[in-house]
């Protein structure tokens, strides 16, 4: 079968192309990819080429294809796996294959190591070792757009369970946010900050008793507030607020007089700037945890740490990045449960906007840049599907649909795309 994918070659090359694939074995199974979510990590990726740590040394001889956010339907299942698979089945991928090989973990992902697997493709094989690890996941919800917004969502979810707090005199880590206590979000209004804001407000077993949302970029605040909104979030006892601290002039005092002059218990970071880092660590309370969860492309990026309040406020920092399988799970089961990820979603495109949007992501405002694979489609702004469709009735439908979803992307958008502008041959 041939495929058609987006290809990484070396650094910032990559190539938007059809190929045939390889009949399946016994234990891989052929896939069909409907939707990809462009997460910043491709973009590192495809800046860094084989000097990232997933991306094989001798990629240019074999390219990979990218894209790790993806979702779409088995076609073929190979007979090892036919017990627990089989084709129609919808699915999902936890991409982060960790596994040991000696005194070192192996890092291969989809979406950054494998020839033939990866979420900007139409078609792709599925290897056995995904299966293995458990990390293909069955999706029964309605369209394919929440399942490729899982694992971003799952990595918001790990970031959650990995913050730790401790207790004088002992040495046991109590894992996990401090129920009840006060939360900050800073940088928090880009995508992966919505999805752990979206998070935080549907969680049933633990909640802040204070959420404060900080951002520099007044706009992307007054859309945050506008689809979480502090009345939903009183609704479910979080005192939330969305702070712009561009416009304080001691951000540091202001932030921690809003939670009482005690400080916070989890803060977590959302922009690799120093001045953001070394701001969230100045206001952790005692005992506070800060979780540094942006990636820096910059190997030698650092920032001030207070390390008196380590030693006398037991102060600590965790970093995160990505999330496990149960973290996809719960993802899917509270997706189940009514949490939609819509929000995140800024952007839509087709296969042929990939390469463009990828390697200048950074440059491209807004949240999610959602591609759906067997359509071509210039990336477009939900936001001015209205404008075009003043001269194109497509674009007119489409922009009536999302206003009914209070100018969000959804299941009805997605499925009135799909029909319109599927290729035949898919």
């Amino acid at each position: 079968m041939k495929t058609r994918a987006v290809r990484l070659y070396g650094k910032k090359d990559l190539r938007l192309e059809e190929f045939e694939l390889p009949a399946i074995k016994d234990n891989e199974i052929l896939a069909k990819v409907v939707s990809d979510s462009i997460c910043m990590s491709s973009y590192k990726a495809s800046s860094q080429g084989s000097d990232h740590k997933r991306v094989p040394d001798d990629v240019a001889k074999n390219p990979i294809i990218v894209g790790h956010e993806f979702a779409g339907e088995l076609l073929e299942v190979g007979s090892k796996w036919a017990h627990k698979f089989k084709p129609g089945d919808k699915f999902s991928i936890q991409p982060a294959l960790y596994y040991e090989d000696g005194p070192v973990g192996i890092l291969s992902a989809p979406g950054y190591s494998y020839k033939y697997i990866g979420g900007d493709a139409t078609y792709i094989i599925i290897p056995n070792e995904v299966m293995e690890r458990d990390c293909l996941l069955a999706y029964r919800g309605e369209g394919y757009y929440p399942a490729s917004l899982a694992e971003p969502l799952s990595c918001v979810i790990g970031a959650m369970h990995a913050n730790y707090h401790t207790k004088p005199g002992s040495y046991r880590h109590e894992m996990e946010i401090v129920d009840g206590g006060k939360m900050a979000i800073l940088a928090g209004v880009g995508p992966m900050g919505l999805a752990a804001i979206n998070y935080v407000l549907r969680r049933e077993d633990r909640k802040p008793s204070l959420l404060v949302i900080t951002d520099v970029d007044q706009a992307r605040l007054d859309r945050a507030a506008s689809i979480y909104t502090v009345e939903f979030a009183a609704s479910r006892g979080i005192d939330m607020k969305y702070i712009n601290t561009g416009k304080m002039e001691n951000p540091v005092e202001e932030l921690k007089a809003i939670a009482g002059d005690d400080g916070y218990n989890d803060v977590f970071v959302f922009a690799p700037v120093r001045a953001v880092v070394e701001q969230g660590d100045a206001i952790l309370g005692f005992d506070g945890c800060l979780n540094f969860f942006a990636g820096p492309d910059n190997t030698s990026f650092s920032a001030m740490m207070n390390f008196y309040n380590v030693h006398y406020a037991y102060t600590h920092i965790v970093g995160t990045s990505g999330g496990n399988n149960d973290d996809m799970v719960e993802a899917l089961d509270i997706m189940s449960k009514g949490l939609d990820p819509a929000g995140l979603v800024t952007h839509i495109g087709g296969l042929n906007a990939v390469v463009e949007t990828t390697n200048n992501l950074p440059n491209i405002p807004g949240g999610k840049k959602l591609i759906y694979t067997h359509i071509d489609m210039p990336l477009t702004p939900i936001a001015e599907f209205a404008k075009l469709g003043d001269t194109d009735e497509f674009f007119k439908a489409l922009a009536e649909i999302c206003n009914r979803h209070n100018g969000l992307w959804s299941v009805e958008a997605e499925t009135y795309l799909l029909e319109k502008k599927t290729t035949p041959k898919s």
